[in-house]
């Protein structure tokens, strides 16, 4: 475990990040030694191990060092906001005023413009064994969003394996708020050479989002019975993997699926993931009502911790709103708007189980 901790520290916090100053990096241990890692830069989980067969299995993708990490575009572990995922030409309107956020995807805007959350220095405002929270002040008109926002988020290790995020954020202005983190996992271990592919995922999701050519929602809620998004039984990511015009858009799976209703209470497990041996099943649980599942389409040349990455080499289950939200007001709350002055609170939690 220790030589994990100071690969860390050498690779991530030798050298300065994006405001000049080193990272501050905090690590968790529960009973059964299983581990999680976390930067200020981002809240990024940058690494969680698993003690298995007498070994600690890395399960996360992540940049070798910060100078890599800072070139990346895959997210790696990051809190991602205001708005996770993409808003179509980063164009909304929230009553009668119409608002331009930045544009960093092709025509759109994703996971929060050009510097988002994931590139911010976050303040540690807890530490301890099992626990550690951050905070962040995004201000008024920060990457063109309204509002004052002031976000909160708190990683917690359980005895049980679990790690439990939980977000929460106030504005003073009626915004567009979706806050998810952004992990890559490889359940076989991040330099196994598995492939998402080679994992199976459930997901309790009978509808899913199609998109356009720029990967924004159509607006339709599709049913998946029949299709390639069938996850309502454990399968094979790589079984009807690019079979169908809705995954050969975005070269493989990078769609919201919607949980059905009854299993966004954070407490029934909406979505599982098993590594391709069966030797680690990762369940979710959210109050979230969708996951973006994405079969790591575009990591091809980026550098990872163990080698370069190529494409499909990690999974991301990232729990949220609808992508393109705020332009779809049909969709109530799943549609990302936090009223000024309420809170924003949820949580998403991932169980190891090994």
């Amino acid at each position: 475990m220790h030589s994990t901790l100071e690969q860390l520290q050498q690779s991530m916090a030798a050298t300065p990040s994006f405001d000049g100053q080193v990272a501050k990096l905090v690590h968790l241990t529960n009973a059964n030694g299983m581990t999680a890692s976390f930067m200020d830069i981002g809240a990024t989980w940058l690494s969680t191990t698993l003690p298995i067969n007498g070994e600690s299995r890395e399960v996360l993708l992540r940049s070798p060092d910060m100078a890599e990490h800072m070139q990346q575009g895959a997210y790696f572990g990051s809190i991602v906001g205001r708005y996770a995922n993409r808003i179509a030409a980063g164009k909304f309107t929230i009553a009668d005023s119409h608002y331009q956020v930045g544009i960093n995807n092709g025509e759109n805007s994703l996971h929060g413009g050009l510097e988002g959350f994931d590139k911010r220095r976050w303040t540690i405002v807890e530490n301890s064994p099992q626990q550690a929270v951050f905070m962040l002040h995004s201000p008024d008109g920060d990457q063109g969003y309204p509002g004052h926002l002031d976000v909160k988020v708190t990683y917690t290790l359980t005895d049980d394996n679990t790690l439990h995020i939980a977000y929460e954020a106030e504005a003073d202005q009626a915004t567009p708020v979706n806050l998810t983190n952004h992990a890559y996992f490889n359940l076989a271990g991040e330099g196994s050479g598995a492939t998402a592919l080679t994992h199976s995922l459930q997901l309790s999701a009978e509808h899913y989002l199609p998109t356009d050519s720029g990967l924004i929602p159509t607006g339709e809620q599709k049913p998946v019975a029949g299709t390639s998004f069938d996850f309502t039984q454990p399968k094979l990511i790589g079984q009807e993997f690019l079979s169908e015009a809705d995954q050969e858009t975005a070269g493989g799976y990078d769609h919201a699926f919607i949980f059905n209703s009854e299993f966004t209470d954070g407490k029934k497990v909406a979505a599982v993931l098993i590594a391709p041996q069966e030797d680690v099943v990762m369940k979710v649980m959210t109050t979230k009502p969708a996951v973006q599942f994405y079969s790591g389409n575009f990591l091809f040349g980026t550098q990872g911790k163990s080698k370069e990455y190529q494409r499909y080499d990690g999974v991301a289950l990232e729990t949220q709103y609808y992508p393109d939200g705020p332009n779809h007001p049909e969709w109530g709350q799943s549609s990302g708007v936090l009223p000024a002055g309420q809170c924003y609170h949820h949580s998403t939690a991932y169980k190891f189980e090994f």
